[in-house]
């Protein structure tokens, strides 16, 4: 029965980022928290390995399409990756139920971000500047600030990032959206692998359940995508409905964890 909810669940999360893109991933712990039946630590080490791996898939095809700023990726990925080990290392030490309320608050943030985004005209963006000004002695140090600060957040939470990476890379480098959605996802899977790395050396990745959960996130990214494709006009409605689910799961985590801590 795990393995079902766990191909299943993948498969929504997958299913999600194919369809609305960035932000998707954060139902990844939820759902192996509160459907799989995982503990809070354990959730987060799978969920971020889960991640990791579908971003990896993602950037290959961006890459392919030419919608990624190898420099600037790169710089971003490995800058960052510092931050994500540090944060992991925090959130392991960290108490499992105060975590996950501070990741409710977190997906209260990740959802209204998002309404934003849905809401805000859509911008057709020229090629920009070259790499070499994106990457410049001026923007260096924003990158790199920047870079560490999302990485320490992605792994203290063990999420993927993108809702924060994208942004990152729009206000470090002004490079246009379809790059800064290709480049970021070599950060999300960096970040997430580390992160899932970190757990595992603690024993707190569940290896089977996490390849259940990569398989179903697979299929289900490609049937999103296909519907993405169909749905192309309703993808700011889209990303209200599912905005919406993501307040009702984060406040659901915050009564259940506040409860937990005696808050309530």
């Amino acid at each position: 029965m795990h393995s079902l909810l766990a191909v299943l669940s993948g498969g929504l999360v997958g299913f999600t980022l194919g369809l609305i893109g960035g932000g998707g991933s954060i139902l990844a712990t939820p759902l192996l928290l509160y459907v799989v039946g995982l503990q809070p630590h354990e959730a987060i080490g799978t969920g971020a390995l889960a991640v990791s791996v579908n971003a990896f898939a993602n950037f290959g095809g961006h890459a392919r399409a030419g919608n990624v700023r190898w420099r600037s990726a790169v710089l971003f990925a490995v800058v960052g990756v510092a931050g994500a080990a540090i944060g992991s290392y925090l959130g392991k030490s960290f108490d499992g139920h105060r975590l996950l309320f501070l990741f409710a608050i977190l997906m209260i943030v990740v959802g209204v971000l998002m309404l934003r985004r849905a809401r805000a005209a859509p911008v057709r963006n020229a090629q920009g500047t070259a790499e070499a000004d994106e990457t410049s002695a001026r923007n260096l140090v924003l990158v790199v600030l920047t870079a560490l600060a999302v990485g320490a957040l992605s792994g203290f939470f063990g999420i993927g990032g993108g809702f924060l990476i994208v942004p990152g890379l729009l206000f470090s480098t002004g490079m246009p959206m379809i790059f800064a959605v290709g480049s970021s996802l070599l950060a999300v899977g960096s970040f997430g692998l580390t992160t899932a790395v970190t757990y595992a050396l603690s024993g707190q990745v569940a290896w089977l359940i996490a390849g259940e959960y990569i398989a179903g996130g697979l299929a289900g990214g490609v049937l999103g995508m296909m519907l993405a494709v169909r749905l192309a006009g309703s993808k700011a409605l889209l990303t209200q409905i599912f905005a919406g689910i993501v307040f009702i799961v984060a406040f659901y985590m915050l009564y259940r964890n506040a409860v937990v801590m005696g808050l309530i």
